[in-house]
């Protein structure tokens, strides 16, 4: 995906101890590097670099990515940027999730409104138990690149070793272990830019459309509030949360007040990891009437735990659009380290720019996330803190197959609230990986998926996800938590 590695920086400061390039000092006031283009990442260190045999396939696709039109808006990433701006000042709370990784072949209508409804109704329960506007964010219309542990995957097949690139998503490749299918393809990146156009046009006119009654928790799908599992005050406890949720809106609703509309007719932003650089800055340009650059291909790009070296690629990237930008941090992640990245990424310290994504599992989040908090706070910069309990809690069963326990997920998102309660800080959003489907992925919960079910129906390429019941009962937990910890402050 890179170009060669550039490791002749001359390095000339230092961020709180730790050495950055003399290319992030060069900064105009509104956060634009000075010495940034659309293309100055090619020249820095990709770990997750995918190899095209083809350069003339990869211009051609790249040529044609930039003649298209943009996938989103600025006003709508400036949108976003407010609303992010309200959260770190905690007067909303940011809902993202989606698929671990999008399938060409599963852009279709009941998919995507499975997706939709189950973000809508965790949203609805949210808004109910915070008492505070919730920012829905999906992994939708462009999750479809992957990183990897490793460039290459090695398989026995008829009694011999073969080794082919590893899937890295359909965006680059195919899943089926062939060497045809295992191909970095660079045309895909235009397929992937067509099936986000059509999900992203679904989207907003389901959107546009108020979708399905959704603001009547009466006909959702609730029936895992009678599971065996479940016991007495955890049932009362979501029965008396929906019924009062159903109430509360009913009641409006007769009133002809306009939140119920709003309720119906939401912002829905989406969300993607910018693991493939040709394909984010093909579509990344200046438009009219405001400064800098803009990522159009989603309105807020993460960079994943694997890539985000102070002088990798992407950071080099990142640092230069005007786009909110999220940062998956993991267990192993440095202080100093984290610091310097959010003062890389936001040099201005503008407000809605930055979000990080602790995701530390159940096991590592009580000491190692506290150390991190402290220091990113002590920079000053705004950073909308945000949990994700999926990645840090995946495991393999003694099968090989991957999967991750409610239990698990609710834990780390508990300790969470507590270390922040603990440093004065707050946990501004959560980010799942989930879909609408009765999926059998992640064991626990009411839904009472156990390491048995798992080949129900596992049905995901890569990670496990929450089915809908998991979901929605993540959602209903997560509101008492966290309207348990408001009331006691």
């Amino acid at each position: 995906m890179a170009q060669s590695a550039d490791h002749g920086n001359d390095y000339t400061t230092h961020c709180k101890g730790r050495p950055v390039t003399s290319s992030d000092q060069n900064t105009h006031h509104n956060g634009d590097p000075q010495d940034w283009s659309v293309d100055s990442w090619s020249r820095k260190l990709d770990p997750q670099q995918v190899v095209y045999q083809n350069r003339a396939a990869v211009e051609k696709a790249v040529t044609k990515l930039r003649s298209l039109p943009p996938l989103v808006t600025s006003w709508e990433i400036q949108n976003l940027t407010e609303q992010i701006a309200e959260a770190q000042d905690g007067k909303r709370f940011l809902l993202q999730g989606g698929d671990c990784a999008e399938r060409l072949d599963d852009c279709r209508p009941e998919n995507i409104t499975n997706r939709l409804k189950i973000l809508l109704q965790m949203s609805l329960v949210l808004v109910h138990g915070l008492q505070k506007p919730v920012i829905r964010v999906g992994r939708f219309a462009g999750q479809y690149a992957k990183p990897r542990s490793s460039l290459t995957e090695t398989r026995t097949v008829d009694g011999k070793e073969i080794t082919l690139p590893s899937y890295f998503g359909d965006l680059v490749n195919a899943e089926n272990f062939e060497p045809t299918q295992r191909e970095p393809d660079p045309h895909l990146m235009v397929r992937g830019y067509q099936h986000a156009a059509m999900t992203l046009n679904f989207v907003r006119a389901l959107i546009d459309g108020g979708f399905a009654d959704l603001h009547h928790p009466e006909y959702w799908d609730l029936s895992f509030f009678g599971a065996a599992s479940l016991s007495e005050d955890a049932r009362r406890s979501y029965e008396e949360m929906s019924g009062e949720l159903a109430s509360a809106l009913r009641f409006m609703e007769n009133l002809g007040e306009k939140t119920v509309d709003d309720l119906t007719r939401v912002d829905f932003f989406t969300s993607h990891e910018g693991l493939n650089l040709l394909y984010e800055s093909s579509q990344t340009r200046q438009v009219p009437r405001r400064e800098g650059f803009y990522d159009l291909t989603t309105h807020m790009p993460w960079i994943g735990e694997r890539t985000r070296d102070l002088d990798g690629a992407h950071v080099e990237f990142f640092r230069g659009i005007r786009n909110p930008v999220g940062v998956k941090v993991g267990p192993n992640a440095d202080p100093e380290e984290v610091a310097c990245l959010v003062r890389t990424l936001n040099p201005a310290g503008e407000p809605g720019r930055s979000v990080l994504i602790a995701r530390m599992g159940a096991r590592e989040v009580s000491s190692k996330l506290e150390p991190i908090l402290r220091r990113v706070d002590a920079e000053g910069v705004p950073v909308l803190w945000v949990c994700d309990p999926m990645h840090g809690n995946t495991r393999s069963t003694p099968s090989g197959r991957k999967t991750r326990d409610v239990q698990d997920i609710y834990d780390e998102l508990s300790t969470t609230i507590d270390i922040h309660h603990r440093c004065g800080t707050h946990l501004g959003g959560v980010h799942f990986e989930l879909t609408g489907e009765d999926v059998t992925e992640c064991t626990g919960g009411a839904s009472g998926v156990t390491e048995n079910d798992l080949e129900h129906n596992y049905s995901s390429a890569l990670d496990p996800r929450l089915n809908y019941a998991q979901s929605l009962e993540l959602a209903f937990l997560l509101a008492k938590r966290l309207r348990n910890q408001n009331g006691s402050n």
